[in-house]
């Protein structure tokens, strides 16, 4: 493995600390961003990793969007990890820098596993579903609050050829965090996207972190609706509920409650005091958020099967008015997302 060229594709937070934990295990790494101050720290200091008992600081290879274009090498793993809406063109960039036996990886949210398979083949793509709290508001310097033994990973493929491959990949990512050989990985990242669904945009609405979110009245008995629209929508597709970032077989006997017990795992185990959603990092960085791509999935896909999912509808709203500047994030929003969503306020 240490031959292997390896490419981290947005290493904004988490791309930079994986792409950091791949250097300092000796691997041969690039990282390629599109944040050109971040690009210039990376290069002038290397990548500051501040962890609860620890920081590191590694020198790493960074390099501009734009400098891909003069690749002349080819790499044999490319590890994407850009935003969900940025899947496709992502991909079309790599294309051209990929070795013809190489292998992409999406770590990232949302259901971006078959984007990928439509540029680049699906023997050529797996799917990984990632759990790292880690946020960036300074150029070079990542905070990182899971640590590599918290931190978590399942990869897969949708194909048997790149199935394959996935044992090697967790063996890259095992400098990163856990690792899983996902046999259904469609389903895994639905599973993820139930989380999704259940905690980042709910919260981000109220501007509030996932633990100050769930103690708003109203709020918790909606961000469970939220995941269980998801749940429901998966088994319809045909997907399995999955154990997930620490989950066990127990957690799936009752798929009403699936959405529920997953919350208490990132309640529980991933959340601290203070810990910012990555959608809420993202409005705070004037940014648009992964809200179509995560509770807007859900919307679509149910109206795919001719029904409804009333919850995630009334999220998706909120968060466009909230991106469109017509409404202000915070604790307010709360009865009107509620009420909304066609619930009530049980004190």
């Amino acid at each position: 493995m240490v031959d292997t060229k390896i490419a981290v594709l947005g290493s904004g937070a988490n791309g930079a600390s994986i792409g950091a934990d791949l250097t300092r295990a000796g691997l041969d790494v690039t990282l390629i961003e599109q944040w050109p101050e971040h690009v210039e720290a990376m290069r002038t200091r290397g990548v500051e990793v501040r962890m609860p008992h620890c920081t590191e600081l590694t020198p790493v290879r960074a390099f501009n969007l734009c400098d891909v274009a003069t690749f002349r090498d080819k790499f044999d793993v490319v590890l994407i990890l850009m935003k969900a809406y940025d899947t496709r063109w992502a991909s079309e960039l790599v294309k051209p820098v990929l070795a013809d036996d190489g292998i992409v990886v999406g770590i990232q949210n949302g259901l971006t596993i078959d984007p990928m398979a439509d540029v680049l083949g699906a023997h050529r793509t797996l799917g990984s579903v990632i759990e790292i709290a880690s946020n960036m508001f300074e150029p070079g310097i990542v905070n990182r609050d899971t640590p590599r033994e918290q931190s978590w990973f399942a990869v897969g493929g949708i194909e048997e050829r790149a199935h394959a491959r996935a044992t090697d990949i967790a063996t890259i990512l095992a400098h990163a965090g856990r690792v899983e050989v996902s046999d259904d990985i469609r389903s895994s990242k639905w599973m993820k996207l139930v989380a999704n669904s259940t905690e980042l945009v709910t919260s981000a609405v109220l501007n509030m972190t996932v633990m100050e979110a769930v103690q708003v009245p109203g709020m918790h008995a909606l961000m469970i609706e939220a995941g269980n629209e998801a749940v429901r929508t998966a088994l319809q597709l045909g997907h399995t509920l999955r154990p997930i970032i620490g989950m066990t077989e127990a957690d799936l006997t009752e798929p009403d409650r699936f959405a529920a017990a997953l919350l208490d795992v990132v309640h529980d185990v991933y959340s601290i005091p203070g810990q910012k959603t990555t959608v809420l990092q993202d409005w705070l960085k004037g940014r648009r958020s992964e809200v179509h791509e995560i509770n807007g999935h859900v919307v679509r896909e149910q109206l795919r099967l001719g029904g409804t999912a009333p919850v995630n509808s009334a999220v998706v709203d909120i968060a466009e008015a909230v991106e469109q500047g017509t409404l202000t994030a915070g604790p307010d929003v709360a009865p009107m997302l509620i009420e909304r969503a066609g619930l009530s306020i049980v004190k």
